[in-house]
């Protein structure tokens, strides 16, 4: 076997490994949503509160995703990781036995600690072992996982419920994140990234240096770009459901699929994106593209006026073109974070997407609350223009200033 064929097969395992563990991070921020018609009724509850659980959930998220970055760059992005595929399950699992609604909030708080610490120790580990030719894939395959746990969760979840009612189905999903635990437990093939990361940083200046880096520019408008694009994509996942069953007069079940349609159209959209973004240098205009498209999709399902066969394929593109930009997304973010502080740089600039998972279902939910179906997806689309200048923005100083300065 020749070295190249040894370096595939290790990146290729490396790949899979923290591809699943993204994909069930994705899919355990699904398992409840599908499910509030049906807690909505258990629990006598309002669209708002059940959209304030979720707001736990990502602002416990945003507010521990960077100090997960300073984790995974200080002990090693695997253990972390590990950490956190154990509390997000834990967390769904306290949702599905919950004796009341406000467990939930408990749970809610669990789950988003253990969410926190993905995107950090999934990129600190992409960028650590993978072979530099290989990373556009790489980003692909991640994001695309991703989007798959996205697609997964109301697939599975929804069907289970109806059948043996939602709580089993919350259990059930739960008992995937422990199995997945079990096995990550076993491999070996991640470890091992932590002493170089650690001793560059230290190196390079430590806290202040890092807190320089870290309110810079280029990385401050990354997080307001992801921030409102967490907005928009938190608004169509947590209530489109439910919006379009309003909107449209369409069964729950019919509903349910254009979420799907959705999700199925990004996990498509994120591998042309990853061709893309490898043939091209102009990562910013692909993510403004890929906001305009969807933006405008958005304003047509709004109308209320769609013919309920054509509304798979309308949700279908707009998750097509939400998805193309995400590798290019993420080769933007690589591109302004120095090798020796990817876990901190990722774990800030994600974070903006627990920010806006914090905002969007406290938002979307009054819109449902007071009968404004149509205002879910209006309001995604003002909001997709609107990060348009973020991701502008992020050239518009030299990469030079990100460069930590030694404090001696």
């Amino acid at each position: 076997m020749t070295a190249a064929t040894t370096t595939l097969r290790a990146d290729a395992k490396v790949i899979s490994l923290v591809g699943l563990a993204h994909g069930l991070s994705h899919f355990f921020q699904l398992v409840l949503p599908p499910l509030f018609p049906l807690l909505r009724e258990e629990f006598g509850v309002s669209y708002a509160a059940l959209g304030a659980v979720m707001a736990v959930f990502y602002t416990v998220s945003g507010i521990a995703q960077t100090a997960a970055g300073f984790l995974v760059d200080r002990y090693g992005a695997r253990t972390i990781l590990l950490l956190g595929l154990g509390l997000v399950a834990a967390g769904t699992l306290l949702s599905g036995l919950a004796p009341s609604f406000a467990w939930l909030f408990v749970a809610a708080a669990i789950g988003g600690l253990g969410n926190s610490v993905f995107h950090p120790a999934d990129f600190a580990l992409l960028n650590a072992k993978v072979s530099p030719g290989r990373l556009g894939h790489a980003f692909s395959v991640h994001g695309i996982v991703g989007n798959l746990g996205w697609v997964l969760a109301p697939v599975f979840v929804f069907p289970l419920a109806q059948v043996y009612g939602w709580r089993t189905a919350v259990v059930a999903a739960a008992a995937i994140g422990i199995g997945a635990l079990v096995l990550l437990v076993t491999q070996r093939d991640l470890a091992g990234e932590r002493p170089r990361a650690h001793a560059a940083a230290k190196a390079a200046g430590g806290l202040r240096a890092d807190v320089r880096l870290l309110a810079s520019w280029p990385i401050l408008m990354c997080f307001a770009f992801f921030s409102l694009y967490a907005i928009t994509l938190v608004g169509f996942q947590t209530f489109a459901t439910a919006a379009l069953a309003q909107l449209y007069g369409v069964p729950l079940a019919l509903a349910t699929g254009g979420l799907t349609a959705f999700l199925l159209g990004g996990s498509a959209g994120i591998l042309f994106g990853g061709f893309v973004a490898g043939r091209t240098d102009r990562h910013t205009a692909v993510a403004v593209v890929g906001m305009l498209v969807p933006a405008a999709l958005a304003l047509v399902i709004a109308t209320g006026s769609l013919p309920s066969a054509s509304l798979m394929a309308v949700m279908a593109a707009a998750g097509f073109g939400f998805g193309a930009m995400g590798p290019s997304r993420d080769i933007i973010v690589r591109k302004i974070a120095p090798e020796h502080a990817r876990g901190k740089v990722y774990g800030f600039v994600y974070s903006g997407l627990d920010v806006g998972g914090l905002v969007g279902p406290l938002m979307f939910g009054l819109f449902l609350d007071r009968g404004h179906p149509g205002w879910v997806f209006a309001g995604a689309a003002l909001i997709m223009i609107a990060a348009i200048p973020t991701v502008l923005g992020i050239g518009r100083r030299p990469e030079w200033r990100l460069a930590p300065r030694s404090v001696g």
